[in-house]
């Protein structure tokens, strides 16, 4: 029988079967030798062991679409990264260092605003207004007011979402609308740093109908982009795709050239001047990495 690893917990995997029951497994001992960890998302083979309470064996992982790494997490079609309109302030160096990350996975990103209900749609308008030429569809949501939540509804069917972005942007609060049965913690932002508490504590896969499922993450309040040459950071910014046959020089890394097409861009306002900061800045940080 065949099933999907909603959650991991302490050598223990709660797989969601074929015949609908959550099953309590243990993975067989030829994974260890071959330093294979199952991960949540994964699809395996089990055999049950027990009906009732339902128990099994992990008998073999099936080949993984795709593999994250923090959090540890397979199979994941696209990541939903979740920033605050206000309270906190969007951290906008932050969200481009989960969006090269995701980029660098191949996995697809879609932004949602929450809370703006603080703000209105003038604040989706500027985000999209940075990241609209990048692909990057956004969309503003309001956990208080239930704004959007039926178009995020419509962009998760059929897909495993995984949920990024940093602490006190209402991940949790989130979760606990699109999937009641969730009752995730929810954490107030903390009125002295504006920054939020960790309170997911364990990743696991929540089932919102049949073949859709959405994951809830540890917070982050910051993100590294590791085992990266700077030369391919670029490429992680699918805007400056379409104005680097404008470089003089191939393999321009559009930052000390004279001639450079992506640059031109930036001055003319086609390229968002934040997005090329932000580059310039992971750019710079991974030159470092390299030094040392």
């Amino acid at each position: 029988m065949t099933g999907k690893i909603i959650r991991g917990i302490a050598g223990f995997y709660y797989v969601h079967a074929e015949d609908g029951k959550l099953y309590e497994c243990r993975a067989k001992g030829v994974f260890r030798s071959r330093k294979i960890k199952p991960l949540v998302g994964d699809n395996v083979v089990l055999s049950v062991l027990s009906a009732d309470p339902p128990e099994g064996s992990i008998d073999e992982i099936l080949e993984r679409s795709s593999e994250l790494i923090r959090p540890a997490a397979a199979n994941v079609d696209q990541a939903l990264v979740v920033f605050a309109a206000k309270d906190p302030e969007p951290n906008l160096n932050l969200l481009d260092r989960f969006l090269v990350m995701l980029a660098r996975m191949r996995i697809p990103a879609l932004i949602v605003l929450n809370k703006t209900d603080l703000t209105g749609e003038e604040s989706v308008l500027r985000c999209r207004g940075i990241y609209g030429n990048a692909g990057y569809p956004v969309l503003g949501v309001s956990t208080y007011t239930g704004q959007g939540i039926g178009q995020l509804r419509e962009l998760l069917r059929g897909k495993t979402t995984v949920l990024a972005g940093p602490s006190g942007v209402g991940k949790s609060s989130l979760t606990n609308i699109l999937i009641p049965e969730a009752n995730m913690e929810t954490g107030a932002v903390s009125e002295k740093i504006r920054r939020g508490r960790h309170t997911t504590r364990h990743s696991e896969l929540f089932s919102l109908e049949s073949g859709t499922y959405l994951m809830d993450t540890p917070g982050f309040s910051s993100m590294y982009v590791d085992d990266m040459e700077p030369e391919e950071m670029k490429d992680c910014f699918p805007e400056f795709a379409a104005y680097e046959p404008e470089c003089r020089f191939a393999g321009c890394v559009h930052i000390g050239e004279k001639v450079c097409g992506v640059k031109a861009a930036v001055e003319a306002g086609k390229i968002s001047r934040s997005r090329y900061e932000n580059y310039r800045l992971l750019y710079t940080e991974q030159k470092e990495k390299r030094r040392y």
